[in-house]
């Protein structure tokens, strides 16, 4: 079991790093129904335009935004839609404007940071570059994987925020110096967030003994997956950690980036790419009796959802074995609906597949929604444990860090503004 001490420990905080000085100010002109910047400097973006009654919807003094909850005050729909400015201000840190409604004057500023990473007109990238996923093969991963120490996990903010930094980026990190046990695993997941509890428990462990009705507890191979197919929201990570091995061999774990199979899919069958982000498949957990997992609705989820803006992949979900009755296919498209075949060998191309003998002491994280695993078959007892862990607590977990770790200009005090990025 876990040592006391590890659990005992005190995070250390982040330690803040000075914001940089603004070194020249943008210009802003009003018109009829928006008000215009310019941005000063060489980048992309030289101008962002923005309507009166978005900004005054926006307004985010005391009365308007609650500077705790960090929710709106105003009456959104009390805002008069042809509302203008009655003076626009430039200063060193804000754009001011004065609103004039009858005899009622207020006041509203809005740092220029701000604006510019919400400018809508143009519209900004779905993400910044410095956060898009970094795609890997078997090649581009190999001797390259990234990896924490379970020491410095424990400890330091700053280094959960850089751990989950590279798990955004490449779906996948490796923990090592672990001790093997379910203890500090349970431990090392609640560095995250708090466990997702499923009908596997929360903390759990399995081996090759079918105590659950899940192909997991057979010691056969299993193919490139996800979890959680059957779930309307599959979790968003899972941690795996090998407790023991002994008396046999095998057992190897594959990992497979699924943006690169999509990328590879596209690139070689686009109308297979195609059907496979619009034809929902449905799944199922049916293994034990006493549960039966569909997602709603029943028809299931297409493999590849893609960002609506970009037409990136954002999202996989693909189990062959989980997969249900195909009957929400339309006749005309079944023979097409075939391009599973064509995912099928993308997915087992030698330059995507990743092999990795795992070893007692070393932990792996994946993005359950994109980085598919499975195993080779297997001999003698071999003991896994783990957790899930629900995406939209990893996500708000990472963004609390980078807050803390990027400093913003407008926090004050320690705490969140409410000018923060992101709200």
């Amino acid at each position: 079991m876990v040592a006391a001490a590890a659990l005992a420990r005190v995070p250390r905080a982040i330690a803040f790093r000075p914001s940089e000085p603004q070194e020249a100010l943008p210009r802003a002109d009003a018109d009829g129904k928006r008000v215009v910047v310019q941005w000063p400097g060489s980048d992309d973006v030289r101008q962002s335009r923005f309507h009166h009654i978005w900004l005054r919807d926006h307004c985010r003094c005391p009365e308007c935004f609650h500077p705790i909850t960090k929710q709106r005050m105003l009456d959104t729909f009390s805002i008069p839609r042809d509302i203008k400015p009655h003076t626009v201000e430039v200063t060193t840190r804000n754009l001011r404007i004065t609103w004039s409604s009858g005899e009622n004057k207020h006041t509203s500023e809005y740092p220029w940071s701000w604006l510019k990473d919400n400018s809508y007109d143009p519209q900004p990238p779905s993400e910044p570059k410095s956060h898009a996923p970094v795609i890997w093969n078997k090649d581009s991963l190999h001797g390259k994987i990234p990896c924490v120490d379970f020491e410095d996990i424990m400890e330091s903010d700053l280094d959960v925020f850089h751990w989950l930094s590279k798990i955004k980026r490449l779906g996948v990190c490796f923990v090592r110096g672990v001790p093997p046990d379910m203890a500090s695993t349970e431990a090392l997941s609640h560095r995250i967030a708090f466990i997702r509890e499923t009908q596997y428990g929360k903390m759990w462990s399995f081996t090759s003994d079918l105590a659950r009705g899940d192909t997991a507890y057979t010691n056969i191979a299993l193919p490139a997956h996800t979890d959680n197919t059957y779930f309307t929201d599959p979790a968003g990570l899972q941690i795996f950690h090998l407790l023991e091995h002994s008396g046999g061999e095998g057992g190897e774990t594959l990992l497979v980036d699924g943006f690169y199979a999509a990328q590879q899919l596209k690139a070689r069958h686009p109308a297979s790419f195609e059907l496979l982000s619009q034809i929902p498949i449905p799944c199922h957990a049916a293994g034990d009796e006493e549960t039966f997992y569909r997602p709603d609705p029943t028809s299931g989820y297409p493999v590849l959802s893609l960002d609506p803006h970009t037409g990136d992949v954002r999202h996989v979900r693909w189990n062959n074995n989980d997969r249900s009755a195909m009957n929400a296919v339309h006749p005309d498209l079944m023979e097409q609906w075939q391009a599973i075949r064509d995912w099928n060998a993308c997915l087992t191309d030698p330059e995507a597949e990743y092999w990795v003998k795992l070893k007692p002491g070393t932990v792996v994280v994946i993005d359950n929604q994109r980085v598919l695993h499975g195993r080779a078959e297997f001999t003698g007892r071999r003991q896994m444990c783990g957790a899930y862990i629900g995406k939209d607590d990893f996500m708000a977990r990472l963004r609390a860090l980078s807050d803390q770790a990027q400093n913003h200009a407008l926090r004050r005090a320690g705490k969140r503004d409410v000018w923060a990025a992101g709200l």
